[in-house]
């Protein structure tokens, strides 16, 4: 079966993961994480490319690009190379390292960045690991603290400052409520609703059990996301959606 061309992201920006094989771990130990992340860096210098948020964990890595000049997939695969060299010349370790492809998805629009933010520095907490600011191999203290290798100044500007930033991530109640407006237009609501679930499909939000399906279904609708935006994304009926999420 042909791979699915990527989608090309208008505004330059995307969510990038990159998994190991068979979810074996991707870093023996923190030389491996600063290796990973000195290659990342000759990546983006050759290719002007920006990093804006990133997250090491232990068998994938998710990473908030820009890439003005569309050099993504060289850079990526130039990197995921280099790595699985280094890491198999020094491990001993034989075979592929990272899945065959990346994942990239596009990010459009301002809730969508924000959300790809948030989503990338919570996942140590929602892995159980750790409060998200207590986690080493993350942008977060890059953004409360000094930045080192990525770029936080539009994330801050947008949010008002480190302030901003600390309480946009650590939001309660609707976790979305800094994005709520009167409608999310269509075109932008597929790639919300992607920052929003995480690495869970729209379309598979139907087959989860009922407690994740309606805590997902709340967050839709509590980032603006219509009840008909919500039918056509992940194929639940509007009553259903209606009576949980109202």
């Amino acid at each position: 079966m042909p791979r699915t061309a990527r989608r090309v992201s208008s505004s330059g920006f995307y969510h990038v993961t990159a998994r190991s094989v068979g979810r074996q771990a991707l870093f023996e130990d923190d030389a491996d994480r600063e290796a990973f992340l000195d290659l990342l860096d000759r990546q983006l210098d050759k290719y002007e490319m920006v990093l804006r948020a990133w997250c090491l964990m232990d068998n994938h890595v998710h990473l908030l690009l820009e890439d003005p000049e569309g050099h993504l997939s060289e850079a990526m695969h130039g990197l995921m190379m280099r790595y699985a060299q280094r890491f198999n010349g020094r491990s001993g370790h034989v075979g592929h390292v990272f899945q065959d492809r990346f994942g990239s998805e596009a990010v459009e629009g301002d809730s969508h960045l924000l959300e790809t933010v948030r989503y990338i520095h919570n996942n140590p907490e929602n892995g159980g690991i750790c409060p998200r600011g207590q986690y080493p191999w993350s942008s977060y203290r890059e953004y409360i603290g000094v930045p080192c290798r990525c770029d936080t100044g539009l994330v801050l500007d947008m949010l008002g400052g480190v302030e901003g930033f600390v309480e946009f991530s650590e939001a309660r109640g609707s976790p979305y409520m800094h994005l709520r407006r009167k409608r999310v237009p269509d075109e932008e609501a597929r790639e919300l609703a992607r920052a929003v679930l995480g690495d869970v499909d729209p379309a598979h939000v139907k087959t989860l059990p009922r407690t994740q399906r309606d805590h997902h279904l709340r967050n839709l609708r509590s980032a603006g996301l219509s009840v008909r935006q919500v039918e056509r994304l992940t194929g639940i009926g509007r009553w259903t959606i209606t009576n949980v999420t109202t």
